[in-house]
């Protein structure tokens, strides 16, 4: 998944670091990422060469910046770059970095990508409105008229694999840029339990009920500012799939047979599927 980049470790613990020649600058806007692509490979800026830019440039000083995170000893910031600026790197759209490699690579695109969301959202005090300020100590937004304090916003979401002997429901998506198979999904609500989730968000979206719920594994999406929770199900009693076509284009039973390759090898979604797969295989005696 986007976040199994061993042996390498990304380090996300908070930290005063002004950026070296070789951090890397990861900059947003209007749902797009600055990088270059060569030969499928992700490759951000480095600080040098936009500290050399704006030493050619008199009278204009380098734009503000803040330290986001570490993978291994290399280090990022986030800064708001000019598309123009520099040649060979442009802004691509943030949908496009998930079949970009290396896997490091696309974890601090989206890592950061949830982090600018974040900072672009908590610039007012949203009690009192007034400006807010970054704190020294934490990975926090303070408001320095009232107090209010903001940390990074983490949006808690379900995956849910619902199985039905040898077959899983598969869905699409309606209106979205993912267009291969999901699986049910869906934010939890105040006042609920993941498993609670997982129960409604099935029968609001196919009208179906579960039983036997068990936790899988989570995983970070930053792309969505989500923590994703795994979940599988087994049906509680067969009924035809009424379909709430406000979020979902298809939804239908898949034999394991049929459950294609995971060649990006990001989502929990599906390394879910794939697991499902494989280990219906093992109970079949099928290599």
């Amino acid at each position: 998944m986007i976040q199994d980049i061993l042996p390498k470790k990304f380090h996300n613990e908070f930290a005063h670091k002004e950026p070296s020649t070789d951090s890397r600058i990861l900059s947003f806007r209007d749902g797009k990422a600055f990088y270059q692509e060569k030969e499928g490979e992700i490759q951000f800026i480095s600080f040098g060469r936009i500290k050399t830019f704006f030493q050619t440039r008199e009278g204009q000083s380098i734009p503000k910046y803040i330290y986001l995170f570490s993978v291994e000893t290399q280090d990022y910031f986030l800064m708001d770059i000019a598309e123009d600026m520099i040649d060979g790197y442009e802004y691509h759209r943030m949908f496009e970095t998930r079949r970009l490699h290396p896997k490091e690579n696309v974890l601090a695109v989206a890592t950061g990508w949830h982090l600018y969301g974040w900072y672009r959202d908590n610039r007012y005090c949203g009690r009192c409105a007034h400006k807010m300020v970054h704190d020294e100590n934490l990975r926090m937004m303070k408001c320095p008229d009232c107090g209010n304090m903001v940390f990074p916003k983490i949006a808690p979401a379900v995956i849910v694999g619902v199985t039905n002997g040898d077959r899983i429901l598969m869905t699409k998506y309606a209106d979205r840029e993912y267009k291969k198979y999901a699986l049910i999904a869906g934010f939890t609500e105040i006042g609920e339990t993941a498993e609670q989730t997982v129960e409604r968000e099935v029968m609001e979206e196919v009208g179906l009920s579960v039983q036997n719920i068990r936790y899988y594994k989570s995983q970070p999406w930053g792309y969505d500012s989500n923590l994703l929770m795994g979940y599988f199900c087994d049906l509680a009693r067969e009924r035809e799939i009424h379909l709430d076509e406000t979020e979902l284009s298809l939804a239908e039973w898949v034999d394991y047979r049929d459950i294609p390759d995971d060649p990006e090898g990001l989502s929990l979604t599906r390394e879910m599927m794939i697991t499902f797969r494989e280990q219906k295989k093992k109970e079949h005696g099928e290599q």
